[in-house]
């Protein structure tokens, strides 16, 4: 517990013990008795000297002391009784591994509803945050629907902890009302809290819609959040709603919000998604290349198909090279191979291809036409025409090796090259 604010309790009862002894005295004065209001009680003399005497050792940081004294006085008044229970309750309460005997005690100095106004309602209060603490939650619903009955207040951090209390109780329809409720109450000064249980409720009920309506309003308010921003995003991806997802990841990386792998690649994937292969490929290099995004076969595969479906086909086959070094697939390897001859690196294509081979593939027919392609391309005929006729063995690909494997032959003999 907060011993400043246990303090603030312990002054103001202690000013109160000083004034003047009396039995009851209006709080409204009698210019006010056409409507009674709670009347102010004074404790007795008696009791008044020895809680001033546990104040001394509470002011000295001796609150075993203090209590020893409060637990020993005997008072026979409703009102003392009260009284005592309650500054009790607060010296455990600051103790911080007490809230058991707090709560008993505060309970002793709220039930008889008989303490002056303010002590009543601040004691309503501590007893139901303490209960909070104890997971007490049904009870902690009760008195703080007592305190703000009792006060009239509509207090924003109130409703919150009531929102937690349903949360924490799993019933989770119940937390928008007090979390609308506490919206309302904080006013210009607002807090996040509320809007957080909101999203939970939503969330944890499906109800994804209404989760992004409120982030909509939230990023409104609180646009220097970047949490919000990167939910308001993945909330449109829940809903399907791709293009907003993009839009406001978008506008999220761009203003440094997005500090995570998965968001980057999130954002990514959108871009790629929605036809802006370039873009992907520039996040993922970028922040592949700066250690944010792991380096491994999975992220290098969706960079280097990014530059492919961004048509930078030497980009694109230097990573898929990358990727089959770290893998040792052949489908790799058969990959950058038929981008490298692709982009006329016929040398390097014919190296690729044939190590995709090596390592075993189901489409034969299809590399040895591109090894052929790339050694006629080189003028190396004798190569490509012994290529070619291993592709006519393939089924797949014989009809159409075997266009080539005339072309090659004339194209050698022409070129006076022995075949």
């Amino acid at each position: 517990m907060n011993k400043i604010f246990s303090s603030l309790l312990l002054i103001i009862s202690v000013v109160l013990i000083q004034l003047p002894i009396a039995a009851t005295v209006s709080a409204a004065g009698a210019e006010d008795a056409e409507k009674p209001k709670r009347k102010t009680q004074l404790v007795g003399p008696s009791v008044g000297k020895k809680v001033a005497k546990a104040f001394e050792s509470y002011s000295a940081d001796d609150i075993p002391g203090a209590l020893v004294i409060l637990l020993d006085i005997d008072a026979s008044k409703e009102y003392d009784k009260a009284y005592v229970a309650r500054f009790i309750a607060v010296m455990y309460a600051s103790m911080g591994n007490e809230e058991a005997k707090a709560i008993e005690y505060l309970k002793l100095a709220v039930e008889p509803d008989i303490l002056n106004e303010g002590d009543h309602g601040e004691s309503i209060k501590l007893l139901a945050d303490l209960q909070m603490q104890t997971k007490s939650y049904e009870e902690a619903l009760v008195n703080y629907k007592a305190w703000m009955d009792f006060t009239g207040k509509s207090d924003g951090d109130t409703w919150t902890k009531i929102a937690n209390a349903y949360y924490a109780l799993k019933q989770l329809d119940k937390m928008i009302v007090p979390a609308d409720n506490a919206i309302a109450a904080y006013g210009d000064k607002q807090n996040k809290n509320p809007y957080i249980l909101k999203v939970t409720s939503y969330y944890e009920t499906k109800k994804f819609k209404e989760a992004v309506k409120t982030l909509e309003t939230v990023v409104q308010i609180f646009p220097e959040d970047k949490t919000w921003w990167t939910q308001l995003g993945m909330f449109y991806l829940l809903v399907e709603d791709y293009q907003k997802g993009l839009e406001t990841l978008d506008l999220a990386y761009k203003q440094g919000f997005l500090e995570k792998e998965s968001e980057i690649k999130t954002l990514a994937s959108l871009y790629s998604q929605n036809s802006v292969p370039y873009k992907a490929a520039l996040l993922l290099e970028k922040h592949i290349d700066s250690g944010l995004v792991t380096r491994d076969d999975k992220n290098l595969s969706s960079l280097a198909n990014a530059w492919h479906a961004a048509q930078h086909i030497d980009k694109a086959a230097s990573y898929y090279g990358e990727l089959a070094k770290m893998t040792n697939l052949s489908k790799h390897y058969s990959k950058q191979g038929m981008l490298l001859k692709q982009d006329e690196q016929f040398k390097a294509a014919i190296v690729a291809l044939n190590k995709a081979l090596e390592l075993g593939v189901s489409n034969k027919g299809r590399l040895y036409m591109s090894i052929a392609e790339s050694h006629f391309y080189l003028e190396e005929y004798k190569q490509a025409y012994k290529a070619i006729n291993l592709a006519m063995k393939d089924p797949k690909t014989r009809k159409s090796a075997k266009g080539w494997v005339g072309f090659i032959k004339d194209t050698a003999q022409r070129k006076n090259v022995a075949i």
